[in-house]
């Protein structure tokens, strides 16, 4: 019964999360088209590249500084994209199997897919997140990346209607439930304002892995960790 219902919250959460996030896709479609790609190019760059922080840097270099301005536009892309490889190193024992079933969980290793499973109570609950969410957001970004890009200057600036928002109003949902402990609350403001601070200072994305760096090295000073952690694994082994 507990797994039964801790699978329906892994796709509950992973549909919620593919909804909100897919929506801003319309975002990228629009500023794509907007910043001198055609329709094609904008839609290629959301079906290979799919990392919503590295389309974004590559959209606004090239906006800025024209064709000329490519190699910078790569550069910022692959930087931003540097944390799916951590993501990876994260969810390759939640995805579990074969070498070639974790390098096909690679292209939908986000920070959204990652969120969501780690999220769940159980492993097999974790991998239903995952896929859910990964595969979900691939196929609606893909999608509203190509409405934006044809309707963009019908649609005007996409943050009109919210579609920001409700992404990271996703992300607070997933994270809410684990703010009953004082250190998940601590390591979370931490974050946050470090984030906070450096949003203004830094190209967008960076502010993410300074956040994930302050989250590790808060979390690891905190007393009592390794009591919480035998208290995760405890409950853990009694969810499988």
């Amino acid at each position: 019964m507990e797994q039964d219902a801790a699978t329906r919250r892994a796709w509950r959460d992973g549909i919620g999360v593919s909804v909100a996030t897919s929506a801003y896709g319309v975002s990228f479609g629009a500023l794509g088209v907007a910043a001198g790609l055609d329709v094609w190019q904008t839609c290629v760059l959301s079906l290979l590249m799919f990392t919503g922080g590295s389309q974004f840097a590559f959209v606004g270099v090239v906006a800025t500084g024209g064709w000329a301005a490519l190699p910078a536009a790569i550069a910022s892309a692959a930087l931003l994209g540097v944390r799916n490889v951590a993501y990876g190193l994260r969810m390759a024992p939640v995805v579990g199997g074969s070498i070639a079933r974790r390098l096909s969980a690679f292209p939908f290793t986000i920070d959204e897919s990652t969120a969501v499973a780690l999220a769940q109570s159980g492993p097999r609950a974790r991998r239903i997140g995952f896929w859910v969410t990964g595969v979900g957001i691939y196929i609606g970004w893909n999608l509203f990346t190509l409405l934006g890009a044809l309707l963009g200057d019908v649609l005007g600036d996409p943050r009109a209607y919210g579609l920001d928002a409700a992404a990271a109003a996703a992300f607070l949902a997933l994270l809410w439930p684990r703010l009953r402990r004082l250190d998940a609350v601590v390591v979370g403001v931490a974050a946050g304002v470090v984030a906070g601070v450096a949003t203004p200072l830094t190209m967008p994305g960076i502010p993410v892995l300074i956040a994930g760096v302050v989250a590790i090295v808060v979390a690891a000073a905190m007393p009592g960790r390794r009591s919480s952690r035998g208290d995760d694994a405890k409950t853990t082994g009694e969810a499988r």
